[in-house]
């Protein structure tokens, strides 16, 4: 993982990241542990869990997996409830946990629908609303959606994933009006296109075409989002609440 540079004292803050197994959930768990903070790794797969955990603990960090299907309320009750049991607190949430079923509408199942909007959205209220509780007796906490671009403008095929990404952002909205007083803040990133096994599958020739709608001509890298969820997730960004953060190279200012 690149190091951009960026400093941010965690040290003694527990951060639950969910969808870390992978992609841009392994690139924010490798950077919040590298910053202090105990990493609680959260996806289905456990095995690729283990090799998020294996990254943090050969870079000197410390965290734990926890596999938990993300959409299943009791699973994610007891994994919040567990947490803050044996650490005496949760101090940071990033709700990355995330799939795309892409289709036309006309053509999209009801499981296409459901799958993406109970992973995506369901997921995070779950995991948000177990975990504020805690941050607000607390009254200390710092909570992160990783919505996305497609929240923001919409994309043909991802009415299932631009629904459930808008609704994180209304989400975050909301709730930062309900948690401000409690010193706990609810911001969102949204990245555009970065680096990721979804982007390389889309070849060299498409990337083409996309990089030329990006004014920075280039697509961007995990690490970059990882970089801004750190700031977000700082106590120097006590003052920052109800936001949304575009990561996108200026694609679509």
């Amino acid at each position: 993982m690149e190091d951009l540079g960026l400093k941010v004292d965690l040290s003694g803050q527990v951060a639950l990241v969910t969808g870390a197994s992978q992609g841009l959930g392994r690139a924010m768990a490798i950077a919040l542990a590298a910053s202090g903070a105990h990493v609680v790794a959260v996806a289905r797969n456990a095995a690729k869990l283990q090799e998020t955990m294996d990254a943090i603990s050969a870079a000197g960090g410390q965290g734990e997996i926890r596999p938990c299907d993300v959409s299943q309320r009791e699973a994610v009750d007891a994994l919040i409830e567990s947490v803050a049991e044996q650490h005496g607190k949760l101090s940071i949430l990033v709700n990355n946990a995330g799939i795309t079923r892409d289709t036309l509408l006309p053509s999209m199942s009801d499981d296409q629908w459901d799958d993406v909007i109970n992973t995506n959205l369901r997921g995070a209220f779950l995991f948000t609303r177990a975990a504020s509780r805690f941050m607000m007796r607390a009254r200390y906490g710092r909570i992160i959606n990783i919505a996305s671009v497609s929240g923001l403008i919409g994309n043909a095929g991802q009415c299932n994933y631009s629904a459930s990404k808008a609704g994180l952002i209304g989400m975050t909205r909301s709730l930062s009006k309900e948690l401000g007083k409690r010193n706990v803040t609810v911001n969102a990133v949204a990245p555009g296109f970065i680096e990721s096994d979804m982007t390389k599958a889309l070849g060299p020739a498409l990337l083409d075409e996309v990089k030329k709608r990006i004014p920075a001509a280039r697509i961007g890298k995990p690490e970059e989002v990882a970089a801004c969820v750190l700031f977000l997730a700082s106590r120097a960004a006590g003052y920052v609440t109800g936001q949304v953060l575009t990561v996108d190279g200026g694609m679509i200012a």
